[in-house]
């Protein structure tokens, strides 16, 4: 029997994928907690509006979906609500800076006129072109920015998208984990510019030549008015989304895939809290609230410093390396006001960190996806990476909510109170990929590897933060596994 440790989306997408490989079946997930989705969490309102406590949308990605693809699997197809990219909440990201919002630059023709940054483009391009080409083997994204285009766009636009990403500080999270593009782009043509537009080039001749194949007797299909013939995926691609949501909120997610695997056989047992784990040569021990249980196989989603607790006796220098990966606390809170205030239309707003504000962002929840014409939905991000330096280590949720407000009423001028709220803390809920992440998750898997562990690794301490990655990671420790038991 296989064991999964944390019921979270990448642990219940483990079970699922695993279900396709009776070598790892029969399967029981362990979940501290007393409920499954881990960090997806909606709460729904009295009024019908949901709030939101974790990731609101999900990133549609070129090549890999694998959230999108799990909803058609699920036949959750129509509660799809699709962003596509010429939405206000695709086209508008807002940066609060000098006590005024701007657009953060989405295209090149919008790079061109930006006002947030006090130069032109042409000065950020000759900066790249003239910079040199790091000579490490990974660097922060604050000081490859900083480097390739200067420190105003470290500060103003980088900066914000690692607050709005990870939560985080960009002097410590690694370029290589956020934006790996920009790093083999330099190191393969010198410089980012080039060899973005180089990498542009390509994928358009491709896409010609894609579009070329597809066409009937010289005429081009329209591919678009085809829709109604085409799977979630083919949509997705078709109409350029942006992003997605779920009617009902994103935790329909994983309460559909926790519906789905237990229908196959698959056991969730929640508030069973993994205490202790040894693996011998023919099985692996758990001590689950104070008993001791077996199992062939292992597969963790838990947080890898979480993970590192359990492992510390028997296998130390794997769990040093699990704990090298830190985490941030979010607090966030939702707020609901009586009418249709919003100042523009958007995404949200980001704040960077060199503000000094214990606020990371507002998105605008009630653009993203429109619940009620009538009010307004905010969700107000503080703290991460600085939240003890802001909130201490015990704040009260009526001083959370008394910042929020104040806040929001200074950067989007919204002087009423909300109607409704909610106030969360999510201890340790994000972790940091720091400068090395990548060769530190090489050294874990050969550790892993070279003594022989039935352990697979899934969730967001590895491969990436979002929804999407989590999931991706959930197929690898499957395959991980079956390779063990080959």
């Amino acid at each position: 029997m296989t064991a999964i440790l944390g019921a979270g989306i990448s642990g219940l997408s483990a079970a699922y994928y695993a279900l396709q490989n009776s070598k790892v079946t029969p399967i029981v997930i362990l979940e501290a907690s007393n409920r499954v989705g881990g960090w997806l969490r909606s709460i729904k309102q009295p009024d019908g509006t949901i709030f939101e406590q974790g990731p609101r949308s999900i990133r549609a990605k070129n090549g890999e979906n694998s959230a999108l693809e799990l909803m058609e699997q699920l036949g959750l197809s129509d509660k799809v609500i699709p962003i596509k990219f010429n939405h206000p909440a695709a086209e508008n990201r807002l940066i609060y800076s000098d006590n005024q919002l701007h657009f953060l630059p989405n295209s090149w023709k919008s790079l061109m006129k930006n006002t947030l940054l006090n130069r032109s483009f042409l000065s950020i391009m000759w900066n790249d072109f003239k910079a040199p080409k790091g000579s490490e083997d990974d660097e922060s994204a604050y000081s490859f920015i900083e480097r390739r285009f200067g420190q105003d766009v470290a500060d103003k636009i980088i900066s914000s998208m690692v607050c709005g990403i990870y939560a985080g500080d960009a002097h410590k999270i690694s370029i290589k984990s956020l934006i790996k593009i920009f790093f083999e782009t330099e190191q393969k043509h010198g410089s980012v510019i080039k060899g973005l537009i180089i990498e542009y080039l390509k994928m358009v001749n491709e896409k010609k030549k894609k579009l070329k194949s597809i066409s009937t007797d010289g005429n081009q299909i329209n591919v678009e008015s085809q829709n109604t013939l085409l799977n979630i995926l083919q949509k997705c691609e078709a109409e350029k989304w942006s992003t997605w949501g779920v009617q009902g909120g994103i935790e329909q997610l994983p309460l559909a895939l926790a519906s789905n695997i237990t229908k196959r056989g698959v056991i969730i047992k929640t508030e069973h809290n993994c205490e202790k784990l040894k693996f011998n040569k023919d099985h692996v021990e758990l001590i689950v609230n104070g008993e001791i249980k077996r199992y062939s196989h292992i597969i963790s989603s838990l947080p890898a410093k979480n993970l590192a607790d359990l492992m510390e006796e028997q296998h130390s220098e794997l769990s040093t390396e699990l704990r090298g990966i830190p985490t941030v606390t979010v607090g966030v809170v939702n707020l609901q006001f009586s009418e249709n205030i919003l100042p523009i239309n958007a995404f949200g707003v980001l704040i960077p960190p060199k503000e000094g504000l214990p606020i990371l962002g507002i998105m605008f929840d009630s653009c993203i996806f429109p619940q009620n014409s009538k009010t307004t939905v905010l969700t107000v991000m503080m703290g991460g990476a600085w939240f003890e330096k802001y909130f201490g280590n015990c704040p009260s949720e009526e001083h959370l909510l008394t910042i929020a407000v104040n806040h929001v009423n200074e950067i989007l001028h919204i002087k009423e109170d909300p109607m409704a709220f909610s106030v969360s803390i999510l201890k340790d809920c994000i972790p940091q990929h720091i400068v090395g992440h990548m060769q530190r998750l090489t050294r874990i898997h050969n550790y892993i590897s070279m003594h022989k562990i039935p352990l697979g690794l899934c969730g967001s301490s590895y491969q990436g933060v979002a929804v999407n990655d989590v999931i991706l990671s959930a197929k690898q420790a499957v395959s991980d596994i079956n390779s063990h038991t080959l």
